[in-house]
């Protein structure tokens, strides 16, 4: 399962393309001229920096920052331990294999009803994280550790490389794509499924609640505004969470 495609994509992507689109999205408000259905990109900006110097704006965003990545670091945690689990052990992979597979096909909307029952909204988007990035780290981790090279395995061996160096060397610079692939994508679905929990849930203090919130009220802009600051971080996660894989990279390959 590997799913570098989408996230290289985004790495890549054009300054031009994102003015030109930008520009679109500015071009069919003015001709729409309905504020209350969309709301130009301007506006939008201008909205965003009002809403900038809110403390609600700062505490909602600490609130699900901490709550979805501390759900995404639990699933990272999880995912890769069962993997290594799964590699060594042929009963775990195949007690896991059908639970990863429900996970997968289960919709959002879904489980979050369902977590409802067993924790509280405050929780409710670590809960939600944990159970949508889960299967992507494990899955990712379990096919990268399926395609290690055994003879290398097996020169450590007869060698007798220290065990920091052949798991470094050895194991992690070959699960190194893998992973490194699943933990992009994994970030991006933890912010989705998060937020949308907290939409549902409406934990007080949430970004979640501040987009329900929007809606309620027909306050477009500040639905836009939020939804530019939802992608915003995302993408600052995405970023932040690569600097320190690299730095792992070169501290377990030296």
């Amino acid at each position: 399962m590997k799913t570098s495609t989408s996230s290289a994509e985004t790495r890549k992507m054009p300054f031009w393309a994102v003015l030109f689109w930008l520009l679109v999205w500015q071009i069919a408000a003015m001709l729409m001229d309905q504020p209350l259905l969309l709301v130009s990109p301007l506006d939008t900006l201008k909205r965003l920096s009002s809403l900038v110097l809110e403390p609600i704006f700062w505490k909602s965003i600490a609130f699900s920052v901490g709550k979805i990545m501390l759900g995404f670091g639990l699933s990272c945690l999880l995912g890769i331990v069962l993997a290594v689990l799964a590699y060594r052990f042929r009963p775990v992979r195949q007690l896991l294999s059908p639970l990863t597979a429900t996970i997968k096909a289960i919709p959002v909307a879904s489980f979050v009803i369902l977590a409802l029952l067993w924790v509280s909204s405050k929780n409710l988007s670590v809960l939600i994280s944990v159970m949508i990035g889960f299967p992507v780290i494990y899955l990712n981790t379990l096919t990268g550790l399926d395609s290690i090279d055994h003879k290398l395995v097996e020169m450590a061996r007869v060698f007798r490389v220290p065990l920091g160096k052949k798991l470094g060397v050895v194991y992690f610079s070959q699960v190194l794509p893998f992973l490194r692939s699943g933990l992009n994508v994994a970030v991006g679905l933890c912010w989705k499924s998060g937020v949308a929990a907290e939409v549902i849930g409406i934990p007080s203090g949430s970004v979640g609640q501040q987009l329900y919130n929007a809606k309620v009220y027909l306050e477009t802009a500040d639905l836009f505004c939020w939804t530019v600051v939802i992608v915003l971080l995302s993408v600052a996660c995405e970023k932040l969470l690569m600097l320190l894989f690299k730095q792992a990279e070169r501290w377990a390959l030296r």
